[in-house]
């Protein structure tokens, strides 16, 4: 029997590349976004170069793809420096090689730009055309400088309304903080809380409950006289 080459009989029971390099990803717990992105970054370097395996490359091979983002791709720094981590952990995580120092790389170069800020008008200006949660969102995220995801995953319990503040769990990095809690969102909170656990404690609480208008009636008679649980949470 042969063996393709490179490899031996034992490596039929070994887990796939990638899937090596998404178990890496999640024992040194990154972002899944950054999984993804590592994940594509390291198979467009193989089919880049025809779909050689890895170990048969070396600093020459890397140099020549990141060297084709930046002349070819016309890819920005940031992207350019993504894929060199990605390949970076493929070769000293995964393989455990070192393809050594890296030269004649073209490397993107970085705009010199000035960030774009919005004025305290600008931005009360931009909130005023919110309407419901949008707006509840919207003004978080200016007043408590969080980022998108991090006012997504905001539960009840992270909310503290007597000191005014915000706790951030699982951020970026895995770190937990604590932020703001704009003053002017207290009561509207407050009043989108009881209106969502009004809405939701039927369902919560009796999972049998029917959800067509001709069995409500009967239902809410027959549950009218039950005793209603003590759960608030």
């Amino acid at each position: 029997m042969t063996h393709p080459r490179g490899s031996t009989p034992s490596d039929s029971s070994k887990p796939k590349l990638l899937d090596q390099v998404r178990h890496h990803c999640r024992a040194r717990h990154l972002a899944l976004s950054t999984e993804h992105a590592y994940v594509n970054w390291i198979r467009r370097f193989i089919l880049f170069h025809h779909k050689r395996h890895p170990l048969e490359m070396g600093a020459a091979e890397v140099s020549a793809f990141l060297t084709h983002l930046a002349v070819e791709g016309h890819v920005a720094a940031s992207t350019q420096n993504q894929a060199l981590s990605a390949i970076l952990l493929l070769y000293r995580e995964v393989l455990q090689r070192d393809f050594g120092w890296l030269q004649d790389v073209v490397r993107a170069k970085k705009p010199k730009r000035l960030p774009v800020v919005f004025s305290p008008e600008e931005a009360v200006a931009i909130l005023a055309q919110l309407r419901g949660v949008r707006w509840l969102m919207g003004v978080q995220l200016y007043g408590g400088g969080l980022r998108l995801m991090e006012c997504l995953r905001l539960r009840v319990k992270d909310l503290d309304f007597e000191r005014l503040q915000v706790t951030i769990r699982d951020g970026k990095g895995e770190k937990d903080r604590i932020t703001l809690l704009p003053e002017i969102l207290v009561n509207p909170l407050n009043t989108a809380i009881a209106t969502r656990f009004a809405i939701r404690l039927p369902r919560i609480y009796w999972p049998m409950a029917p959800t067509s208008a001709r069995c409500r009636s009967c239902w809410d008679t027959k549950t009218s006289e039950r005793p209603r649980s003590t759960r608030t949470s």
